[in-house]
């Protein structure tokens, strides 16, 4: 269910800073046109630690609702991680009820809890909601790692399904993909790093950049999940500099400012994150130009402005 190229959306604002459930469904629904394999709104890159709950759930409920109107199945994985294992469990108890077909759920972040911590942190989220779980490990953010051991031992939960692995570390995403059993969907976390893990046996990738480009980004880990590595590198090389503009600044800082001069949406964020330096803008504007997606985008921006 979990497998291909996933996207961990952004959250639209308005210049009022309200949420914009319009554009929403709109990025939503091109995503789903250009042949995403599933979404997974409510994320970081969805700005979810800005959201009230109530806001929270109306996201996951349009990406849900524009989903179930597909003409093919579009799995939607909603976020629901946090440092409070009760919040977590009542936050995916509610949507399990709005129909998503799976929860992504980032470590307990600050407090840097053990390793048992973290076991018994799932365990508890898996016992209350029976939605399959996808455990998301960002050592960088979170300030733990989930070791190859305790991931195995989460495995052995029947529904924990799957690991996005973001640490970096690709002696890591060996150890995983080596150490965990076949049923077990291991994803990875970061762009650049597809084609490897995919390599050692990874089923895809939950993508900051097919926010972007969702249909390219869809063949490339087609491509390397079927083993056409040619032409998967292929397209990451033609990509590329569009995966590094994305991490200039702080997630999703970057992808929305693109977002916004390709005409997909207005440059909003909430604090703390806020507009790229000017340095940064002048960087996205080149990268955009470089990959051809600022020409073609900007016709789009006009019409949608005028709109």
């Amino acid at each position: 269910m979990f497998s291909g190229c996933g996207t961990a959306l952004v959250t639209p604002f308005k210049t009022d800073l309200s949420l914009d459930e319009a554009t929403m469904r709109k990025l939503v629904q091109r995503q789903i046109r250009e042949g995403i394999d599933f979404l997974v709104p409510c994320g970081t890159t969805g700005e979810s630690p800005t959201l009230t709950r109530d806001e929270h759930l109306r996201v996951v409920e349009i990406t849900v609702e524009e989903a179930q109107k597909a003409s093919r199945k579009v799995p939607v994985v909603g976020g629901a991680g946090g440092y409070n294992t009760a919040e977590v469990i009542e936050l995916a108890k509610e949507l399990q009820h709005l129909g998503v077909d799976g929860l992504l759920s980032v470590t307990p972040y600050y407090n840097k809890v053990t390793q048992d911590g973290l076991y018994r942190h799932y365990k508890a989220i898996a016992d209350a909601v029976p939605l399959p779980i996808i455990v998301y490990n960002v050592p960088g953010r979170t300030g733990v790692n989930v070791e190859t051991s305790t991931l195995k031992r989460l495995s052995e939960i029947p529904n924990i399904c799957g690991v996005k692995e973001a640490s970096g570390n690709i002696s890591q995403m060996a150890a995983v993909c080596h150490n965990l059993p076949d049923t077990f969907d291991i994803l990875c976390g970061d762009d650049a790093l597809t084609i490897p893990l995919c390599a050692l046996g990874g089923r895809g990738l939950i993508s900051v950049v097919s926010n972007q480009i969702p249909g390219e980004m869809t063949k490339l880990v087609q491509s390397a999940m079927s083993g056409d590595f040619a032409a998967a590198r292929k397209l990451q090389g033609q990509w590329f500099p569009l995966m590094e503009m994305n991490f200039s600044e702080s997630n999703p800082i970057p992808v929305k400012a693109s977002m916004a001069l390709m005409g997909l949406l207005e440059p909003v964020y909430r604090l703390p994150m806020c507009p790229p330096m000017p340095q940064t803008q002048t960087k996205i504007e080149t990268v955009l130009k470089q990959v051809g997606l600022l020409a073609g985008a900007l016709a789009g921006a006009g019409s949608r402005n005028a709109n």
